[in-house]
């Protein structure tokens, strides 16, 4: 039986979890070569969020493999590196049972040829969803208690800072929205008040020269203020 296997990670997952694209391959070759499946390659997708399949090229590549039958078997180390909910789970599973190829899970132990493999699987994708949308309602219940403290939520804009929890004007950042804003009322254009701003060494807060979207972006909200 060929055999495909495909990995997956997120650069935040590869940071909080330490799930990396080295360590599934490791996982999918030693399971292959175990079940004495004929391997015949791995296709990844590196850095690439996992909640729809949609943009991530090495699933569509791995779609077109089963809808051609080119392969036997698909071999992946853990469901949610195929799909984040259950939806899209569902609908690659049934591909591959229309078109004759058994689906492994290693961690969860799942092979879809076998009718408990199949109904563990669609459990399996459910919690795998459950456990998205607890996450999602955790990180929205730290963010609502935050608004409610009148804390800061994200990154500050251009122009402020973070003090003690709370916005503060930030005085060098200040400097440079009104140097910016002087420059406007001059009828300056955008690309010239970029210009303006490099010589005089006016820097963004990542110690880059001002690009002319947040140059237009700082002279919008001020117009709009």
């Amino acid at each position: 039986m060929k055999a495909v296997g495909y990995i997956r990670v997120s650069t935040e997952e590869q940071a909080r979890e330490g799930i990396s694209l080295d360590m599934q391959r490791v996982k999918i070759h030693t399971y292959v070569e175990l079940e004495e499946l004929e391997f015949v390659d791995i296709i990844e997708d590196a850095g690439i969020s996992g909640y729809s399949i949609k943009g991530r090229p090495g699933v569509q590549r791995v779609l077109q493999l089963i809808r051609g039958r080119k392969i036997d078997a698909l071999v992946i180390f853990k469901l949610d590196r195929l799909a984040r909910n259950t939806v899209e789970s569902s609908a690659i599973a049934t591909l591959c049972q229309e078109n004759e190829i058994s689906l492994h899970s290693i961690t969860e132990k799942l092979d879809t040829k076998s009718a408990v493999g199949k109904f563990s699987f669609t459990i399996m994708a459910g919690l795998a969803e459950m456990e998205r949308a607890l996450i999602g309602e955790r990180i929205k219940a730290v963010m609502d208690l935050k608004k409610e403290r009148g804390e800061v939520r994200g990154h500050p804009p251009f122009g402020m800072k973070v003090v003690d929890g709370k916005l503060t004007p930030d005085p060098e950042e200040q400097a440079v929205i009104e140097r910016i804003l002087a420059l406007h009322a001059q009828r300056l254009t955008i690309y010239q008040i970029v210009d303006v701003l490099k010589r005089e060494g006016r820097i963004n807060r990542k110690g880059r020269p001002l690009a002319k979207t947040q140059v237009r972006s700082i002279i919008q909200q001020r117009k709009v203020s």
